[in-house]
C-alpha cells in the first residue's frame, strides 16, 4: 500500500521553494502518492502562535535572512533575498495549484507549484498577476483555461477546506509534510521524512 504525504505549504514562501524540489525527488524515490495542499496560513497563524514576517521582532527578521542565504547556498538552489514582488499575495497561486491538483493530478501541481515557486523566489515575477500565473501554466503544458477555473467558487472551497485539514493536523508552518498525522516542519526535516518513508535522501 502506498504511503500518502500531506503536502500543506504557501506559494510565497522561501522555505517551500528551497525544500520542493527535493520533496518531489522523495516522492519519486519512496513511490509515494501526495495531496497537493497550499492553505492559507494567514488563517492558520493566529491559532497556532505565529506571526506575519512584518510582525516578528527584527531579530527573527535578520535571522530568518541569514539562514536563506546560508541554505540557498548550501543547497545550490538560487534565491533572491529581496525579491521584487513580495510581500505577494498567495490566494491566486493557491487556487490555480488547487485546480490543477483535482483537474490534471498530483503530479502535475507538483511541477507547477515548483514553476510557481522559483517565479518568485530566482526570477523576480508576479505570482499574484494573472498574466504571470497564465505563463506559468504553459510553461508546465497546462491549458490557461484552469486560470479562468481558479477563479470559480470550488477553487476557493479547495483552499478552505485544505486549511481547515491544516489546522485540524495540526499544522502552524510552511512547508509542512504529514504522514498518518505525523507532521515533518521544514524543508531541514526533508531527511527525516525520507527516513520515515524508509528511503534514503
Amino acid at each position: 500500500m502506498r504511503t500518502t504525504i500531506d503536502y500543506y505549504f504557501a506559494p510565497q514562501s522561501p522555505w517551500t521553494y528551497l525544500g520542493h524540489e527535493r520533496f518531489a525527488a522523495i516522492v519519486r524515490q519512496a513511490d509515494a502518492t501526495v495531496n497537493v495542499r497550499p492553505v492559507d496560513y494567514g488563517r492558520i497563524f493566529p491559532l497556532s502562535g505565529g506571526l506575519p514576517l512584518p510582525k516578528r521582532a527584527p531579530q527573527r527578521q535578520a535571522y530568518r535572512l541569514v539562514e536563506l542565504r546560508r541554505f540557498s547556498e548550501h543547497l545550490g538552489v538560487p534565491l533572491n533575498l529581496h525579491p521584487k514582488h513580495f510581500p505577494v499575495a498567495a490566494e491566486p497561486a493557491a487556487r490555480v495549484i488547487h485546480t490543477v491538483a483535482a483537474a490534471d493530478g498530483a503530479e502535475i501541481a507538483m511541477r507547477l507549484a515548483g514553476r510557481i515557486l522559483r517565479a518568485c523566489w530566482a526570477e523576480e515575477r508576479d505570482i499574484a498577476d494573472a498574466g504571470t500565473l497564465g505563463d506559468l501554466l504553459a510553461d508546465t503544458g497546462l491549458d490557461a483555461r484552469r486560470l479562468d477555473e481558479s477563479a470559480d467558487a470550488a477553487a476557493q472551497q479547495r483552499y478552505d477546506e485544505a486549511t481547515h485539514r491544516a489546522i485540524e493536523a495540526g499544522v502552524f508552518g510552511a512547508p509542512s509534510y504529514v504522514v498518518n498525522g505525523e507532521i515533518f516542519w521544514g524543508q531541514d526535516r526533508l531527511d527525516l521524512l525520507a527516513r520515515r518513508l524508509g528511503i534514503q535522501a
